[in-house]
């Protein structure tokens, strides 16, 4: 039984959506529907007729209504009897009356002999001549008078076209004469449809299709996976139909759910739409039906295109022929641009679906005859007209499904390459063409399962295919992505690299793209060994190295000693991304620019490909541009943002099977989880990722796994464990060649060697970092080198030079943690110099800054060393009431009491919004998270 809730304005209570398993037909889920139900109830309430016909396109849930209609009846005590038509009884008189009044066949001795008599031969219990109509009617309205003394009742008659002709008229008198009685009668029909039922003059109710919004509801509901692009084309399909919105995903495969395989170009019909719409087509003429499926196969409603179509066709038909589909209201001529419009997009299925296979061929061949001027177009129909393998075919195909590629469909690629490899004569064609299709599969949707099976379909087609390019690279995704280890996916790529025939040409994309590929390979192993053949291959290209390879190389995999020529070329390559339109090149520019802090001049850029990942564009590369944006937004101090986008990446990878891409934004959250003092949430992050890594021999994330522990353990105060985990990074003293992270970790090394004492590693580590040109690569890390000098120096003056040179670095402000912890570290040692008056405005502007960003362990220290200086600051958590202004401080006063918002409000004259602003502003104040905590934060400090 469906549970209810209010719905309308009326009050009254519908069975409407409180389950995930919405059933067309069914009272369990009735979305965007209330306002119907209320109106159909009160015009059968209100209306003097008692009557109301509902009328609707097929599908569009009439039955849903009257199912509803009758739960509700039901449960308010009223008796409801049902009847529904049914093309196989429409020529059995009586049939639909005596199913509506068959539950009534006891009170028929009620009735006087006449009518007893007439309904007992009409409905079939009794035999003799067929009695006069009108008596048959005068007794069904004495029945039904004499049953709604009982109770009330409702009468509901579903599908009245297909109402049998007596039957039919019976139920036009009873919808007449019900006027002053307890008896209610709904009645629901097709629009369009002719039915024996005489409706005139009686008041009804056109069903709409549903609503953007609910439409939307109910398919999120049925089908929550359904990718982004796929559900955006079945709305734009159904456009309402709730039919179609249950039963069109229903008729796609999983990887095409998942948008992982291209959708067809006009979407199969389940079984009941079939039913429903294919009927409406078969009925017309020949020449009809293959003008409509010509016009559906073009899509462009063009009609210079659909007649010349029509003249390359053997159908020997023209434009007249779509006179029987627009008198029977399927299609219609817009004008401005004149073009063929489909009434309902499901009316092109219904074609598609009637039409055969050598018919659809035959359409397609008579559409590539007129298309030669569109060549992406003529590839694709000549691709669905041919049978035999055709190279001419086949190549037009694969240059289609590149300049498909370049546009980011990657789907749309993927089976344009397939279909071009399935028309492929020689082998070595197909299986080059395969490989490509899985390499797409593989590297931008994540269709790593479709494209190892593609990969063994190459290697049957051709078995010295395998160590090509494209399936060297396909293979080292599927390595990576499942239980292989990183030296396994590198040897793959290097042996396919250099046994490969492409002769080191600079222009050959595959080479180009597995070079980039094997960049990737060697930052995450972080071993120099690794390195000697990606320079290699690099050296030899002719004529001349892509920049970007070269710079990445030094940028990404050893940024500690990548110089101001580099860097130079990095922001020159950076500048030219602004107008970028490959996702691939977006992405790789953004990853040279991590450890160079270049990230914010690609934002743009990485915005782009996420919205276009949304949409449904490239999956890695949708989650290349979340980890540069997350990464970027650490730094920036957007801690929130950062969370939102690495949720959105674990759900990216976790649908995709980008694995190896997990560790990402386990990463990005445990920098944050770890910074704000969520010490136990970020080491099991890391725990995670080190789990993964470890064995894989991914050690740039073991690195990055390391940060994480490291910046927990200094939030815990365990600055051994601090050094112990940097160290194993970067040991103290040595900045090791491709262990890119060591640029990153600098700061926590001198810091905790510092705290524990370890001042000859510290001093090491600085001589080392003045070895390397970490402090040129930006401003942030220029600003932190010089704050890990002061940390280490003797001299005071000296120190405070030096500080005070990190806290004058330009636009310091841009990057608030950091800027932060020097001036946390600037405080520490005045304070410790016996500098107590100097100490507290450092102290306070980071404790300030701590609050913000919601760092309580960070805050808490910084509360400590101002207390030590002799400020007088709030409770545990840096909780600082002198932070709030007068009203602020009357609010928290009274939410603290217990109070809601509501009566806050009531009591300040204020509206309950601006409580609610209030409260939002004062929480980072007190460091608090909650109302919960408001009477601790307030309590009055201890003092010294």
């Amino acid at each position: 039984m469906a549970r209810l809730r209010e719905a309308g304005a009326g009050g009254r209570r519908w069975p409407v959506a409180h389950t995930d398993v919405p059933r067309i037909g069914h009272t369990e889920l009735l979305v965007g529907r209330e306002r119907d139900l209320d109106h159909l109830s009160e015009m059968l309430e209100r209306h003097a007729s008692g009557f109301l016909l509902l009328s609707g396109e097929p599908g569009v849930g009439k039955s849903a209504l009257l199912d509803a209609m009758a739960l509700a009846a039901v449960q308010r005590g009223t008796r409801v009897l049902r009847a529904a038509g049914a093309e196989f009884e429409a020529d059995v008189g009586y049939a639909a009356l005596n199913q509506i009044l068959l539950p009534l066949h006891g009170l028929l001795e009620r009735l006087d002999s006449p009518s007893r008599e007439a309904m007992r031969i009409a409905l079939g219990f009794g035999a003799g001549p067929l009695p006069e109509r009108m008596v048959v009617c005068n007794a069904a309205l004495a029945l039904l008078r004499s049953a709604a003394q009982d109770t009330p009742v409702l009468l509901i008659v579903d599908d009245l076209p297909w109402v049998d002709r007596a039957s039919a008229a019976v139920f036009g008198f009873l919808a007449r004469r019900l006027s002053g009685t307890p008896v209610r009668f709904l009645a629901a029909s097709r629009t369009g449809v002719p039915s024996f039922f005489d409706g005139g003059g009686l008041p009804a109710h056109r069903l709409p299709a549903l609503d953007a919004d609910a439409a939307a509801r109910l398919v999120d509901l049925r089908f929550p996976d359904l990718a982004h692009p796929v559900r955006r084309r079945l709305l734009d399909t159904a456009q309402g139909n709730p039919l179609a919105l249950l039963e069109l995903p229903d008729a796609l495969g999983a990887d095409q759910r998942r948008a992982r395989e291209v959708l067809p170009a006009v979407l199969p019909l389940g079984e009941r739409l079939q039913s429903v719409f294919v009927s409406r087509v078969r009925s017309l003429p020949a020449t009809t039906r293959t003008l409509l499926l010509l016009a559906t196969l073009d899509g462009t409603g063009d009609l210079g295109v659909l007649s010349a179509a029509a003249r390359e066709s053997d159908a020997d038909a023209d434009l007249h022929d779509l006179d029987p589909a627009e008198r029977d209201g399927l299609v219609r001529v817009a004008e401005s641009p004149r073009r063929l419009v489909f009434r309902h997009p499901l009316i092109m299925s219904a074609v598609v679906a009637a039409a055969t296979s050598s018919a659809r061929r035959a359409a397609h061949r008579a559409l590539a005859q007129v298309l030669a001027g569109k060549p992406e177009r003529r590839a694709w129909h000549l691709g669905e007209a041919t049978l035999q393998p055709d190279e001419e075919v086949a190549l037009l195909l694969e240059r289609t499904a590149r300049r498909i590629l370049d546009r980011g469909d990657a789907v749309a690629a993927i089976a344009a390459l397939i279909r071009s490899a399935d028309l492929s004569p020689l082998d070595t064609d197909r299986a080059r063409r395969l490989s490509e299709a899985a390499y797409v599969g593989a590297e931008a949707i994540g269709a790593l399962s479709s494209a190892s099976a593609l990969l063994e379909d190459a290697s049957r087609a051709d078995p010295g295919h395998s160590a090509s390019l494209r399936s060297a690279t396909a293979a080292v995704q599927l390595v990576l992505n499942s239980d292989g280890d990183l030296t396994t996916a590198h040897r793959l790529l290097v042996g396919a690299i250099e046994e490969g025939g492409h002769g080191y040409d600079a222009e050959d994309p595959a080479l180009i793209d597995a070079l980039h590929f094997l960049l990737l390979l060697c930052n995450y192993g972080a071993r120099a060994d690794l390195w000697t053949p990606y320079y290699t291959a690099v050296s030899r290209l002719r004529p001349t190295p892509p920049r970007l390879l070269s710079v990445a190389a030094r940028t990404w995999g050893d940024p500690a000693h990548a110089d101001a020529e580099t860097l130079r070329e990095l922001d020159e390559i950076i500048e030219g991304t602004t107008r970028e339109t490959d996702p691939a090149r977006v992405v790789r520019v953004g990853t040279a620019a991590v450890y160079p802090d270049r990230l914010a001049a690609v934002r743009d850029a990485a915005w782009r490909l996420v919205g276009q990942g949304r949409e449904g564009g490239p999956v890695r590369r949708h989650i290349g541009a979340l980890l540069h944006l997350c990464l970027d937004d650490y730094h920036r101090g957007e801690w929130a943002e950062v969370l939102e986008l690495s949720e959105e990446g674990l759900a990216l990878c976790a649908g995709s099977g980008y694995a190896v891409c997990t560790w990402f934004f386990q990463y990005t959250k445990g920098l944050v989880t770890a910074s704000r003092g969520d010490t136990g949430t970020a080491h099991a992050l890391a725990e995670a990722m080190t789990n993964w890594a470890a064995p894989r021999g991914i050690r740039e994330a073991v690195h990055c796994a390391l940060h994480v522990h490291a910046l927990a353990d200094i939030a815990d105060g365990d600055f051994d464990g601090a050094f112990a985990r940097v160290n194993a990074i970067s040991p103290a003293g040595s900045f090791p060649p491709y262990v890119a992270h060591a640029a990153w970790v600098f700061f926590e090394l001198v810091e905790a060697a510092v705290r524990t004492d370890r001042r000859a590693q510290a001093v090491a580590h600085v001589r080392a970092l003045r070895g390397t040109n970490v402090a040129g690569l930006s401003p942030r890390l220029a600003m932190l080198a010089t704050g890990a000098e002061a940390l280490v120096v003797e001299d005071d003056a000296e120190a405070a030079r030096l500080f005070a040179a990190a806290l004058a670095t330009p636009d310091a402000e841009r990057w608030p943690f950091a800027l932060a912890r020097v001036r946390l570290a600037q405080g520490e040692r005045l304070r410790r110099s016996r500098a107590l008056s100097g100490s507290k405005a450092p102290l306070t502007a980071a404790l300030e800054t701590f609050r913000q960003l919601r760092s309580t362990a960070w805050a808490e220290r910084a509360r400590k060393e101002l207390r030590a200086a002799g400020r007088v600051v709030g409770g545990p958590g840096g909780r600082d009431v002198t932070a709030l202004t007068p009203q602020e401080r009357e609010i928290a006063e009274l939410a603290a009491t217990g109070l809601t918002n509501k009566q806050i409000a009531e009591r300040l004259f204020l509206s309950h919004r601006t409580v609610g602003a209030h409260l939002y502003q004062i929480y980072p104040k007190l460091g608090i998270a909650s109302r919960v905590a408001l009477r601790d934060a307030l309590r009055p400090p201890d003092t010294d």
